[in-house]
This record gives structure tokens, C-alpha cells and sequence, in this order.
């Protein structure tokens, strides 16, 4: 599982080029924390893509489908 924690200066690499890497190498799960917009994504990967899986914004709450009990 990884998490990326997004800023303004690296919007494109956090929520793009390092997605593409993460996929490439099929890391079971990939959540993008976007504190500005107040927003959690998770994907996990299906076959050779994510898959968006549990999203919040503003309230909510995300849950994990790789590890057990994460929310």
C-alpha cells in the first residue's frame, strides 16, 4: 500500500507519474490524500489498473481493501 500526501507543486507528479509507476509495478493499493480539496481516493489494481475503490470528500470515510480493518 502507498500513500501519497499531495501539495501544490507536485499535483501531476503525485496524482499521475507516480500512479503510472505504482501500476506498473502493481502495487495492490494507492491512496491520494489531497489536503486542499479534502479529499481521500483509494484505488486498487485490477489487472494491470487502478480501479478507484473509496473516495471521501470533505467528511467520510475511506476503508482499505488490502489490509484489514484500515479506514
Amino acid at each position: 500500500m502507498v500513500c501519497e500526501i499531495v501539495s501544490k507543486g507536485s499535483f501531476t507528479k503525485d496524482t499521475v507519474t507516480k500512479k503510472k509507476i505504482y501500476e506498473h509495478y502493481k502495487v495492490p493499493e494507492f491512496w491520494i490524500v489531497i489536503p486542499e480539496l479534502e479529499t481521500i481516493e483509494v484505488f486498487t489494481i485490477e489487472g494491470d489498473a487502478y480501479e478507484l475503490f473509496s473516495v471521501a470528500e470533505g467528511e467520510g470515510i475511506v476503508k482499505s481493501k488490502v489490509i484489514e480493518g484500515l479506514e
